[in-house]
C-alpha cells in the first residue's frame, strides 16, 4: 500500500488567495495613494544643505559654522546617527521586496516607486550631513555600506504579501521613533540635524499610517489569514539592518541611550494591535481565534523581555572603526 503525501507549498510561488484579496482593495489603495499624495511635504536634501555651483564658496562659514556645532555631538549619538544612516542606504533591498511581492502592473507598483522615491531622501540628506559635518572616519561607513548593500537582505517572509505589511508597520514606526528620537537627543546642540531628522521621522509615519491602513482592510476582509500573518510577525522582527557589521553593538547603545529598544517595540506592537482591533474580531474559526489569542497575549511577554534585558545591563565599552576607535563607555 502506497501513501501518498501531499508535496509541500512552494514558497517561491505566489499564494493567488491573497493575490486575489489584494487586486479587490485595489480601489481603496488608490484612495489612500491620492490622500497621501494630497498630504505629502515634497522636499529635498539640498532644501537643508544647498550645494550649487554657482554659489560663492561657503560666503556666511556656513559649512564651519555645521562644523562648529557638530562637535558638540557626543559619540554615542553618532553612533546612533550612523546607525540611522546605514538603515536608510538599505532602500534597495525593499524596493526589490515590494516589487516581487507585489508585481509591477497596478497601484501597488504606483505606490512602490512613490515611496521609493521619497524613502531615497532620507540616505541622501543624512549622507550629506555627516560628509560636511566630518562626524566619522567617513571611509569606514562607506565600507560598512558597502557589505550591507552586498549582503542582501531575503527574509523568509518577502513573498507573502500580508507578512510584507505587518513588517512595513512595524518598521515604519521603528524608524519614526528612532530618527525622532535621535533628533531630540542632539537637538540642543545641533538645531539643523534635529530639523532634517524631525522631517525624516514626518515621512515614516506617513508611511506607517499608510501599511498599517492597508493590513486593517486586508483584516477586515481576509480575518483568519491576516491574523495567522500578525501571529508569526509579531513577536519579534528582524531589522533590516542586521547585516550591516557590528549592527548589534551599535543597537545595544542605541537602546542604552534611550533612543529605541525592546520596550519601544513592545509599545509599536500594542499600538497595531489597537489600531488593527484585533481584540474584537468575532465570527473566527478555531485556528483564528488560537491566532487572536496569541496575539493579544504578546504586549506582556514583550514587557516581560524587555524587563529581563534591563536586569541584565551593566556598564560596558565600546569602541569602532568609524569613530577611530575611540571608547565609548555607557551604563546601565
Amino acid at each position: 500500500m502506497y501513501i501518498i503525501k501531499p508535496k509541500p507549498a512552494n514558497p517561491n510561488l505566489p499564494d493567488m488567495e491573497k493575490i486575489e484579496i489584494l487586486r479587490e482593495i485595489e480601489p481603496f489603495v488608490e484612495t489612500l495613494y491620492s490622500e497621501h499624495k494630497r498630504k505629502r511635504k515634497t522636499w529635498f536634501p539640498s532644501d537643508f544643505l544647498p550645494a550649487n555651483e554657482q554659489s560663492t564658496d561657503d560666503p556666511s562659514g556656513l559649512l564651519a559654522n555645521l562644523r562648529d556645532r557638530a562637535r558638540s555631538i557626543t559619540d554615542p549619538s553618532r553612533v546612533a546617527l550612523a546607525l540611522n544612516l546605514l538603515t536608510e542606504e538599505g532602500l534597495p533591498h525593499f524596493h526589490r521586496i515590494l516589487a516581487t511581492t507585489l508585481g509591477n502592473d497596478s497601484i501597488w507598483q504606483k505606490w512602490n516607486f512613490l515611496w521609493t522615491a521619497e524613502e531615497d531622501r532620507h540616505g541622501n540628506v543624512l549622507r550629506d550631513y555627516v560628509r560636511d559635518a566630518r562626524l566619522f572616519d567617513f571611509a569606514k561607513v562607506e565600507s560598512m555600506q558597502f557589505d550591507y548593500i552586498h549582503s542582501g537582505f531575503t527574509p523568509e517572509w518577502e513573498r507573502d504579501p500580508y507578512k510584507v505589511f505587518v513588517y512595513t508597520s512595524l518598521q515604519e514606526r521603528a524608524t519614526q521613533i528612532s530618527h525622532r528620537q535621535t533628533g531630540k537627543l542632539v537637538g540642543d546642540d545641533e538645531p539643523l540635524l534635529q530639523g532634517i531628522l524631525r522631517q525624516i521621522a514626518s515621512d515614516e509615519a506617513r508611511h506607517y499610517s499608510f501599511y498599517r491602513q492597508v493590513f486593517k482592510r486586508i483584516l477586515d476582509i481576509h480575518p483568519i489569514r491576516a491574523l495567522q500573518a500578525a501571529k508569526d510577525m509579531l513577536p519579534g522582527i528582524d531589522m533590516p539592518g542586521k547585516s550591516i557589521p557590528n549592527f548589534q553593538k551599535m543597537a545595544d547603545i542605541v537602546r542604552r541611550i534611550g533612543i529605541y529598544g525592546p520596550e519601544d517595540y513592545k509599545n509599536i506592537v500594542q499600538e497595531v494591535i489597537d489600531f488593527w482591533k484585533i481584540e474584537s474580531l468575532t465570527g473566527l474559526s478555531e485556528e483564528g481565534r488560537k491566532a487572536q489569542e496569541k496575539i493579544m497575549q504578546l504586549p506582556k511577554r514583550l514587557e516581560k523581555v524587555s524587563e529581563y534585558i534591563k536586569s541584565k545591563t551593566g556598564k560596558k565599552t565600546f569602541s569602532f572603526d568609524i569613530l577611530y576607535q575611540r571608547q565609548v563607555i555607557l551604563g546601565v
